[in-house]
């Protein structure tokens, strides 16, 4: 079996001001270089108006950058949206794409994320690819099914396995203080390494809904889970430290 380094992420969504978010981030920082040499990875993806200031907090810290989004475009009349260029430029080495929040309130399709991708990973980034079922497909039993799809259809024809991270994130479970088992989680994340085909064993698959310091040691003792993703929890440096250091 091939050894991933675990991967802690937090995905502040829409949350921070300049100087909460500055702190929050520094005080990550300090606990990350306390703690060195790190045994995981740890990003913070905040919002896009953090990301510069952000960068140089972190800098001299193993804490990684990340954005939440980006357009699949290298420029252009695209008011308001940002480029994975523009990214790399503030120093991102990571980037979200597809979260269920994208596909369910702007209508993402599986053709625009795959869009995305190919142009994040064109500008070096690491794309954290998000895919999930919901609570209907879950009790109709199509979980498999809509994993898989969505998987397929989020992925452009080619792609650099190397720049690749699955989260793997049940809809009904964000935000909801409800998790599934961590054999389920462990079974879809090996769902997900089969549908990769021969790259699958070296992609980091890792596991995002309601991820918290309680929970997060039962899902990161789990061979198939890479890591988390952190939503609510990584408002908190305590609360998101305490998950990071379950992933030793």
């Amino acid at each position: 079996m091939a050894t991933r380094r675990k991967l802690i992420v937090g995905n502040w969504k829409m949350n921070g001001r300049l100087t909460s978010g500055l702190n929050l981030a520094k005080e990550i920082a300090n606990r990350a270089i306390e703690s060195m040499p790190l045994e995981f990875d740890v990003a913070l993806c905040p919002p896009a108006t953090l990301l510069w200031p952000i960068s140089e907090a972190l800098m001299g810290s193993p804490v990684m950058l990340g954005a939440q989004d980006c357009h699949y475009a290298n420029h252009g009349a695209y008011t308001g949206d940002i480029s994975a260029g523009m990214l790399a430029d503030l120093g991102c080495r990571y980037v979200i794409l597809g979260h269920s929040e994208r596909r369910a309130a702007y209508e993402e399709t599986g053709a625009l994320i795959a869009k995305k991708v190919a142009a994040a990973q064109l500008a070096g980034l690491v794309t954290i690819v998000c895919v999930g079922e919901t609570l209907e497909q879950r009790a109709t039993g199509t979980t498999e099914t809509a994993i898989v799809q969505q998987l397929s259809s989020s992925l452009p024809e080619k792609f650099h396995s190397s720049q690749l991270v699955v989260a793997y994130e049940p809809v009904w479970a964000i935000g909801s203080g409800d998790v599934p088992e961590t054999d389920e989680v462990s079974s879809i994340h090996r769902l997900i390494r089969r549908s990769l085909g021969a790259m699958g064993e070296a992609v980091q698959v890792i596991y995002g809904g309601s991820v918290v310091p309680h929970n997060a040691r039962d899902l990161l003792e789990q061979h198939e889970i890479d890591g988390v993703l952190v939503g609510g929890a990584s408002l908190n440096s305590d609360g998101f430290w305490s998950i990071a250091e379950k992933a030793r």
